[in-house]
């Protein structure tokens, strides 16, 4: 029997269909040493009143991103069921393990949760978790809210972010509910490895899907913050399920998001080598084709000359590194370029 036909492990003492306002944890069986029948708990919250669609708002699939946690922990405890016509799913530490290790990967298994879908039930305690959310919780669900940052690895411009899907409508219907959510960018993009995350699970089941890059370089962003808590409320209203029209200004005078795209790989710059990298642009700063993004050094070797690195596109820089010392083949730059429906690949 396929996993995805298996049922899950994971017990949830939530009625998904009961009315009002329900908190608990959902109870992921984790035998160990000192606990042959422990339990990891994931907190969630569903509020719901009458007739309306079903939104899943997720925090905290890489435990070192927190803009998301924090949105969607703010949101699940000040939500009323009065005060909506629909229901509101929301898991804002879904990676539990990795969030109280401030890690990306899951201390458990030292596995990437965003890159286990759709899961297994059998298999390890990461993938487990990843076979719920798609058996379990995406089956009820219109809409799919997935808040993320760059974590300790990159900084990336505040965006939101949609795979390209071959569905127009439901391509026009994301963009739509991205433009609502109200972050400065919104980002269409071809990845190095999706085939994996929930965003992909969420699409090939039709579902509309939203994601975030809110921050990163391992900090709470400020603005990430404030973006993410507005465009949870921003795409409730969008919905129907909260009354009221979306906010959708930014900082910088613009009244609407800009949406972007990153097309084809030379736009992701890769290090060549083992080394420190020295950026010269921050997330958000324009730059051109050709242009020096920086420099991997090579402190520990005296005379050796640092590799100078360039641009394979112009563009707005949507990542840029985090950490200085990368390895070969981390990517230490990501750009974007306007969005243009008759440009993107076949």
């Amino acid at each position: 029997m396929a996993g995805s036909e298996m049922k899950s492990r994971i017990r949830c003492e939530i009625d998904f269909d009961r009315e009002g306002r329900q908190a608990g944890y959902l109870r992921a069986p984790l035998s160990r040493n000192t606990s042959g029948w422990g339990t990891i708990e994931i907190p969630i919250v569903c509020v719901k009143n009458g007739s309306g669609p079903t939104v899943l708002f997720t925090g905290g699939v890489h435990g070192d991103e927190y803009e998301g946690q924090i949105a969607v922990s703010r949101l699940a405890q000040t939500l009323r069921a009065s005060d909506i016509q629909g229901r509101v799913i929301m898991l804002p530490a879904v990676n539990v393990p990795a969030v109280l290790n401030d890690t990306r990967l899951s201390p458990i298994d030292h596995r990437d949760m965003n890159r286990c879908f759709p899961g297994n039930p059998r298999g390890t305690f990461t993938e487990m978790l990843a076979h719920f959310i798609d058996t379990v919780l995406l089956p009820l669900v219109d809409v799919s809210v997935d808040l993320h940052t760059a974590g300790h690895s990159m900084e990336s411009a505040l965006s939101t972010n949609m795979h390209y899907v071959a569905d127009s409508d439901l391509r026009a219907r994301a963009m739509k509910a991205a433009s609502a959510f109200g972050a400065p960018y919104n980002v269409v993009f071809w990845g190095v490895d999706e085939g994996a995350t929930l965003t992909s699970s969420v699409e090939r089941r039709g579902i509309l899907s939203v994601g975030t890059e809110l921050g990163g370089w391992g900090r709470v962003h400020v603005e990430g913050v404030r973006i993410g808590k507005r465009g949870l409320n921003n795409v409730l209203k969008h919905l129907g399920v909260l009354n009221g029209q979306p906010d959708t200004a930014q900082r910088d005078g613009s009244p609407v998001t800009r949406h972007m795209m990153v097309r084809d790989p030379a736009c992701y710059l890769f290090a060549p080598a083992v080394g420190v990298f020295e950026p010269r642009h921050l997330a958000g700063d324009a730059v051109e084709e050709g242009e020096v993004a920086g420099y991997l050094h090579f402190v520990e070797d005296v005379d050796r000359d640092p590799i100078e690195m360039r641009y394979r596109r112009a563009g707005v820089l949507w990542m840029a590194s985090g950490p200085g010392r990368v390895q070969r083949g981390d990517v230490v730059a990501v750009v974007m370029n306007d969005y243009d429906e008759a440009s993107v690949p076949e």
